[in-house]
């Protein structure tokens, strides 16, 4: 069953890599490919920079350093996570463009000599840093936390000051919780396709849904494609390069971490200032702006406040959702199971296999699904069965559901497996011993101690689907549309506050699974301060 599953996660990618080779001379690639790259490894560059001084100062700054707020400030700095770029990058635009507040309240002051434009690539990259920059919060701080005081310390005595040891002796130590983070990001960069388009910078992802809408070039669109995937094996390749070079170790436990410097007078309201502006710049104002434009909206036509396609919208989210992470936590379940009872090595490599889905950008997943379906069809119609697959995918929604299980089947896998890594091999010796099979086992043992890891595995895909753009776009029947998409469609047009109450269920449902991740890492710290 394993082996079934890391097949089926891995065909759509397979598909992608198999069709840019046997028809890669059949492909006409449109004009601007190589700007499309150029701006592609500028974006990744930029936003990578840009998390990495934000989200790698501030988690330096609450770790070493006590102020004002920062017992609270620690965790509220992760809330960017629950606030979509796609979301944050039309307010965004609302507020800085040429007829947003800003640059209005800026003509009346200083005149038309300082107009400027926010669609560009920078603007991009700000909006998109904002956005991501807890994940290499999260990963630095967590780097931070866990290192030992000794080694920094004893750099400390013999006189180098604290600049210097932190350069030399704390960045070393953190450098592959670092690499991660902004693996992550870089990756959640090339799968962005909305904000990108709402400032008018073409990335490969970008040209992968232009050519494929646009001429219906189907081996250009794999060609693209399976270019934005070696953009992500890179990413991926760098992330292992940087952790196998990098031989950094600590002896010793973890301590009492880093001293903490206290920060007093004017020095102490400056570092609050400073996580106040990133909270606030990545979460807070866009918060308002929405829930302003959401009660103006109200005010100015309450009948009409609540659009009669909205109930179907987020039904149509709701339920591709609930689908697809019940069927992701299903095959995991299976899956972590098969590995427990003796599936050995094999069975273990097949199923980290299924995790890799999560690292290929959602456009590359959506045309590799398209790939898949082809073939299907050419396959039945060989075997005598008429029109092939018909409308299974382009009439329905299996194409999307296809899609988002490749997509999303590894934080499903993660979280169950993390649960089931918590029972003691006796036990399940123990049920076999007794005579339970493997479904006794997985039915009587293992799923009653894994539910909680089952509920946090729902929670994320389905907050993750709910979120999905790429996918939805490329894969979806004529007349379906989800939340997601239907916020896409209202900013691109600039129907900013009719976009706002939509936007703000996305906001609330993302934030979510960032409250079970506040949870998690307050009981981890907890538990590890009692530890000390």
């Amino acid at each position: 069953m394993t082996f079934l599953v890391a097949l089926v996660v891995a065909s759509p990618v397979i598909a992608v890599v198999v069709d840019g080779v046997l028809n890669g001379r059949e492909a006409t690639m449109p004009r601007g490919l190589g700007g499309m790259v150029v701006t592609t490894l500028l974006l990744m560059t930029g936003v990578g920079l840009g998390t990495l001084v934000v989200g790698g100062g501030l988690a330096w700054l609450v770790t070493a350093y006590r102020f004002p707020g920062r017992d609270v400030l620690v965790w509220l700095l992760v809330l960017p996570l629950a606030m979509p770029a796609y979301i944050l990058g039309f307010v965004f635009l609302s507020t800085f463009d040429a007829a947003g507040p800003v640059q209005s309240l800026l003509r009346d002051v200083l005149g038309d000599a300082v107009a400027f434009s926010v669609r560009s690539l920078p603007g991009a990259i700000v909006v998109m840093s904002l956005s991501l920059f807890p994940y290499v919060y999260l990963m630095a701080r967590a780097a931070l936390v866990e290192q030992s005081p000794t080694t920094y310390d004893a750099a400390r005595s013999l006189g180098a000051g604290r600049r210097r040891a932190f350069w030399r002796v704390v960045v070393p130590l953190a450098r592959p919780s670092l690499a991660a983070g902004l693996a992550i990001v870089m990756m959640e960069v090339l799968t962005d396709f909305a904000t990108v388009q709402y400032f008018g910078v073409k990335t490969v992802s970008v040209g992968v849904y232009l050519v494929w809408k646009g001429s219906y070039d189907f081996h250009a669109a794999t060609q693209i494609s399976a270019l934005v995937l070696v953009f992500a094996v890179a990413v991926l390749a760098g992330e292992r390069l940087m952790r196998g070079r990098a031989r950094f170790t600590q002896r010793g436990g973890r301590g009492a971490g880093l001293p903490a410097e206290r920060l007093t007078g004017a020095h102490g309201w400056a570092a609050t200032l400073a996580c106040l502006l990133a909270l606030a710049a990545g979460f807070v104002v866009p918060v308002i702006r929405l829930v302003g434009w959401a009660v103006a909206e109200a005010r100015a036509d309450p009948e009409a406040f609540v659009d009669e396609r909205f109930g179907e919208y987020l039904a149509n989210s709701l339920a591709v959702a609930a689908i697809a992470a019940t069927g992701c936590v299903l095959l995991s379940l299976v899956m972590s199971h098969a590995v427990r009872i003796g599936g050995g090595r094999v069975v273990g490599s097949a199923a980290s296999v299924t995790t890799f889905g999560y690292a290929v950008p959602g456009a590359v997943v959506g045309i590799g699904v398209l790939l898949v379906f082809a073939w299907a069809d050419r396959a039945l119609e060989a075997l005598g069965v008429p029109n092939g697959t018909g409308l299974l995918v382009t009439g329905s929604v299996l194409g999307i559901l296809y899609a988002y299980l490749v997509r999303f089947l590894a934080p499903a896998y993660q979280a169950v497996d993390a649960s089931f890594a918590k029972i003691a091999p006796s036990m399940t010796l123990s049920a076999m011993s007794l005579g339970a099979g493997p479904l006794g086992v997985l039915s009587r043992v293992h799923l009653p101690l894994v539910r909680p890891g089952v509920a946090v595995a729902l929670v994320l895909v389905t907050i993750d689907a709910i979120k999905e753009l790429p996918i939805v776009l490329l894969l979806r029947p004529f007349g379906f549309t989800t939340v997601a998409v239907w916020v896409y469609q209202l900013a691109a047009e600039n129907f900013w506050q009719k976009a706002a109450l939509p936007a703000l269920v996305i906001v609330a449902a993302a934030t979510v699974p960032v409250y079970v991740l506040f949870r998690q890492i307050r009981a981890t710290d907890r538990r590890d301060a009692r530890e000390r």
